[in-house]
């Protein structure tokens, strides 16, 4: 009877474990649970374990707004220009190039009309990921355009808002979108059209102080940031310490400056009620 060759220590190491693809699995910021990423995108991208409502573009926030294939894009043809010739660190030319090739958008906001659960509206949404969806000429001229179609055709008006303010990169150009968005909703509303603004994470700067907060209701998804200045450039500014929940949508509804708080699962319907509440 011959005997097996003993084997070498490397023939006894058990075999490596296959590497875990790269953004597979990713940690909730709020409660630090490791999760599956097909399982917070398959929920909304919200997070199943504790509801935070992660940050998401203005192509993912079309599709969980709009009724499947109802979505037409408008206004897609305007382009950011270069006016003042503005450099920082880098020509705001090549900033503009740079964040459209990385986005794959012209600019910060997309605009259409749509139905949701039936009812036809017009939106406008805001995308962080361009630049921090901050207010240009051409997010402005969006925006005013939507307002006015939508005047025009009686349509409800949505604006969801995720931004970090006004554009600095376009100065006094960005500023003065402020007031012709104002002034467009102000005829939107001497029209008797409806305004349903939706407030994200995080809503702040001129975006704040301009349309996001004059809708006829005001909806803010959990836990966003709101306000103008952020918090910490206040605390050093009063020197103070600032309340549990500043600037946070549940501090704002409690104070009277948010109508309500919504889940992302719940948005539609809640948008939907209101058109119906409105009699659009």
């Amino acid at each position: 009877m011959t005997r097996a060759p003993a084997r070498t220590w490397t023939q006894l190491k058990p075999a490596r474990r296959a590497a875990i693809p790269e953004g597979l699995w990713l940690r909730c910021p709020q409660c630090a649970k490791m999760i599956y990423r097909r399982r917070m995108e398959a929920n909304l991208h919200v997070c199943p374990e504790c509801e935070h409502h992660f940050r998401i573009g203005a192509v993912e926030r079309v599709q969980q707004l709009a009724d499947s294939g109802t979505f037409v894009r408008m206004f897609d043809d305007l382009k950011p220009g270069d006016p003042l010739k503005f450099t920082d660190l880098k020509s705001y030319r090549k900033r503009i190039v740079s964040e459209q090739a990385k986005t794959g958008q012209l600019d910060a906001i997309q605009a259409g009309e749509l139905f949701i659960k039936g009812r036809q509206a017009m939106v406008s949404c805001l995308d962080l990921r361009f630049m921090m969806g901050s207010m240009g000429s051409v997010v402005g001229e969006t925006i005013t355009r939507s307002i006015e179609h939508a005047t025009a055709r009686d349509l409800p008006l949505i604006i969801v808002s995720c931004s970090g303010g006004a554009r600095m990169q376009e100065s006094g150009l960005s500023l003065m979108q402020m007031a012709k968005t104002s002034a467009a909703l102000a005829r939107h509303d001497n029209a008797g059209g409806l305004f349903i603004s939706v407030l994200t994470d995080p809503t702040t700067g001129g975006v704040t102080a301009s349309f996001a907060m004059l809708g006829d209701v005001i909806i803010a998804e959990p836990k966003a940031l709101i306000g103008f200045a952020g918090p910490r450039v206040i605390q050093q500014t009063i020197r103070q310490e600032l309340p549990e929940g500043f600037q946070r949508s549940e501090f704002l509804m409690n104070a009277g400056l948010v109508d309500r708080v919504v889940s992302r699962h719940d948005l539609r319907s809640e948008i939907a009620r209101f058109i119906d509440y409105a009699g659009k």
